[in-house]
């Protein structure tokens, strides 16, 4: 069959693959809830859910380096990458091992697109219909409980030397938009920033992410200057797709900002 992935790219397949190779956390997540543990033959070092995961499965690198030689080794019959997590030349060289199914997320619709091709790549149709049904669900709930709720200015910081934030174009800002926070950096991307910065666009609220930086109790202080109220906040949920999305909904219902 042929496939297009959310890049355009097309993808000739003989037959439902049965040995994947998950190169992207969320994803590999997603694959496990959807069924396919048994399949994934490697994953990478940041594969973290489920925990028992990387103890059973072949680690074969992080998601911007990986060893192609172990990857050959495995014999995928294909490798699932993500546009933001992996390079460009990492897919080109894969390429050469298997066909690369490479994902594209900023909205939460993107994360619906991709696990319905999911379905038809891996014959899955009805746990992705339960997947994203609940999602649905939840995040109906979710908009009905903020309805009514003034929509706060916030700074969602992900770095800490430099200091970077998630601004426009990101599945973060998407997220917070869904909390009714309303992100004060319009640039693209993850721009680098200053608290001289922040205290100019006086946001209401900071919010630091647990991942990629670890940001924790001990890194308020940094930001006391400011005199702006601090909230650590679970990364996961703000930028992990996929099935994840299920419990994100869950701990967003319990966020008080």
């Amino acid at each position: 069959m042929e496939l297009i992935d959310q890049l355009h790219r097309t993808l000739s397949l003989q037959e439902v693959p049965k040995r994947i190779i998950s190169l992207v956390p969320s994803q590999t997540e997603l694959l496990v809830d959807l069924g396919l543990e048994e399949n994934l033959v490697g994953i990478t070092k940041f594969c973290v859910h489920p925990v028992h995961l990387r103890k059973t499965k072949t680690i074969v690198g992080g998601t911007k380096e990986v060893k192609l030689e172990r990857i050959k080794a495995l014999k995928p019959d294909i490798i699932l990458c993500n546009k933001e997590e992996n390079t460009k030349k990492m897919v080109e060289e894969l390429q050469e091992i298997a066909p690369v199914h490479v994902s594209d997320i900023i909205k939460i619709e993107d994360s619906f697109e991709l696990m319905q091709q999911y379905a038809r790549i891996f014959d899955k149709e009805a746990p992705v219909k339960v997947i994203i049904g609940s999602i649905r669900e939840k995040m109906g709930k979710l908009q009905e409980q903020l309805k009514h709720k003034p929509a706060k200015r916030i700074a969602y910081f992900i770095w800490k030397e430099p200091l970077m934030v998630a601004g426009k174009d990101t599945f973060v800002d998407e997220l917070l938009k869904l909390n009714k926070l309303e992100n004060v950096f319009n640039t693209s991307r993850y721009p680098e920033t200053s608290l001289q910065e922040i205290k100019a666009k006086k946001p209401d609220l900071l919010l630091l992410s647990s991942e990629p930086f670890p940001f924790a109790e001990k890194h308020k202080p940094y930001f006391s200057e400011l005199n702006i109220e601090i909230k650590l906040v679970d990364g996961e949920y703000f930028s992990w797709y996929g099935s994840r999305l299920v419990k994100a909904m869950d701990y967003f219902k319990a966020l008080n900002f």
